[in-house]
């Protein structure tokens, strides 16, 4: 028993290592450098130890759990403080969670072994190869969820990641993993000699060259890049960070001191700066903003507002009317369907006049969040957060037009989604507003990581991001990834810069995710040599 259980943990310790590295490289501790060997210890052990492909998958999803668990744990905070789960139960959420991103880093660790062992593909080229094609299909399989993709840990090193607007985030995670199989290639280069008489040394070789020569090329591009002056506007923008309590901003006897809050502050900044626009977090009112009786008010008939929802309503009208600026904010909405009424998680822009001039409706929900998947099957689950409902998702990604130039709105964790990004922008535009409520992750990492991730929507789409959320991190980030502000978190205050734009389209913009489809010809190129062994 005791011989068992130190064989299990010294065949452990590896993964487990590649895992806590993992862990280091991503905000808050923002070691990056350690990401670019972080996987070392587990393609070593893979490749020195005596294994099954069913022992490989393990240890590829040990590391998983320790770099996924080690990465996502503020989901507990959100499901125990405002879900109403007990500190057991959040826990295993979060394991549940892990355990399923960790299928992945499993079949990583699976296909490595078993193609590597079997051919002779230098790791330089197969894992990174992998890595990005089971990066990309977490990305979209079973609604997605691209959180703690290894590229966000170079969120910071500018120069390095300009190459984003060719190849998207797969580009930055590929060369961090190119390098990890690098450093293993040079280890096993003497064993594999000794192993195969008529091992391939000259390709490998030129393999290291070509590594180096694409870094260099990375590096310079992205010196180029940052160099480069491709603003053609400017615009002045503000956003508040209101820092209302979670548990406290949708209690009847709060709204009127939520709505005092969030005026306040742009009051004071449309004196002090006249900004063009104002931006306020995801569902910064705590009301359902009832546009379909403006809509009735603007043609001469006088309304008589009945309810709260309308009350607040036309006060946040009458308000916009006299800062003279134009408001995007985020509100739940409300619609009807064959008679049946739905919700939605909303932006609203409000013209200098206080008329709608702009709506979006959320299309990439949260799954057990804002709906429950397959409520029919799951009708003994409900959300884990608290909510009036299932939201309904939107249908079309809008642009808002402002005299300086137009914008679409992502809202929350839709930021994470390059694909989605992309699709927003693909017909032009000028910025990206991303409006978040990130009170939910309190203190803990989650909010460092969300915000790290809008750096490459940034610089994928060439397009400045301004980001409002609710208690921080809420900020601006430039066309080239550059965080020329970044408010603290749980503060109250409102922001200004004059930011610049431009209505260029990227390489990424215009066709996508041509690097990642590479990345999955190289990986089934490598499988199929194995299946005709």
């Amino acid at each position: 028993m005791v011989k068992a259980t130190a064989r299990l943990i010294k065949g452990l310790l590896l993964p487990g290592l590649s895992g806590g590295l993992l862990i280091l490289s991503f905000p808050r501790y923002e070691i990056s450098l350690l990401a670019w060997i972080s996987i070392v210890p587990l393609m070593i052990d893979l490749t020195f130890s005596k294994l099954s492909g069913r022992d490989a998958f393990k240890k590829g999803f040990f590391m998983g759990m320790v770099y996924f668990f080690g990465t996502l744990y503020w989901i507990h905070h959100s499901v125990h403080y405002y879900g109403g789960l007990g500190f057991v139960p959040s826990i295993l959420v979060v394991l549940l969670l892990s355990a399923y991103l960790s299928l992945y880093t499993g079949l990583f660790s699976f296909l490595v072994f078993k193609i590597h062992t079997r051919t002779a593909y230098p790791l330089l080229l197969l894992a990174p190869s992998i890595w990005v094609s089971l990066e990309y299909i977490r990305t979209y399989f079973l609604t997605g969820f691209p959180w703690s993709s290894i590229g966000y840990t170079q969120y910071k090193t500018l120069h390095l990641i300009q190459i984003a607007d060719i190849t998207g985030i797969y580009g930055i995670s590929f060369l961090v993993v190119a390098v990890n199989g690098a450093i293993v290639d040079l280890i096993l280069m003497k064993k594999r000699l000794e192993d195969l008489p008529f091992y391939p040394i000259a390709p490998r070789l030129a393999g290291f060259v070509l590594l180096g020569a694409a870094l260099i090329a990375t590096f310079l591009y992205g010196n180029a890049r940052l160099k480069e002056n491709i603003d053609q506007k400017t615009a002045k923008i503000s956003i508040v960070q209101g820092n209302i309590p979670q548990d406290k901003k949708w209690e009847p006897s709060f709204q009127a001191e939520v709505m005092r809050i969030y005026k306040d502050l742009t009051r004071e900044i449309a004196i002090k700066e006249s900004p063009e626009l104002v931006v306020w977090p995801e569902t910064a009112v705590p009301f359902i903003f009832s546009e379909p009786r403006f809509a009735q008010a603007a043609n001469n008939i006088t309304i008589v507002p009945k309810d709260t929802d309308e009350i607040f309503s036309a006060d946040l009208t009458e308000f916009v009317k006299q800062i003279n600026t134009y408001l995007l904010f985020g509100s739940i909405r409300k619609g009807y369907e064959k008679g049946q009424e739905y919700f939605t998680n909303g932006a609203i822009l409000l013209g200098k006049d206080g008329k709608v001039t702009y709506t979006y409706d959320k299309i990439h929900l949260v799954p057990f969040g804002e709906y429950v998947p397959l409520r029919s099957v799951l009708f003994f689950i409900d959300k884990i957060t608290v909510g009036i409902g299932d939201y309904r998702p939107g249908k079309d990604i809008k642009k808002a037009i402002l005299p300086s130039g137009t914008f679409s709105t992502l809202i929350c964790y839709e930021i994470i989604f390059p694909g989605l990004v992309r699709k927003a922008f693909k017909e032009g535009g000028d910025f990206i507003v991303n409006i978040t409520n990130d009170a939910w992750f309190g203190r803990t990492s989650g909010p460092y990581q969300h915000f790290s991730m809008a750096v490459f929507r940034a610089i994928e789409n060439r397009k400045p991001v301004i980001r409002a959320a609710n208690t921080g991190i809420s900020g601006f980030i430039d066309s080239k990834g550059r965080i020329i502000a970044q408010t603290p978190l749980f503060e109250r205050l409102g922001i200004t810069m004059d930011i610049g734009l431009s209505d260029k389209k990227t390489f990424y913009t215009r066709f996508g995710d041509l690097f990642v489809y590479f990345c999955l010809i190289v990986s089934i190129l490598g499988l199929s040599r194995v299946l005709s062994i």
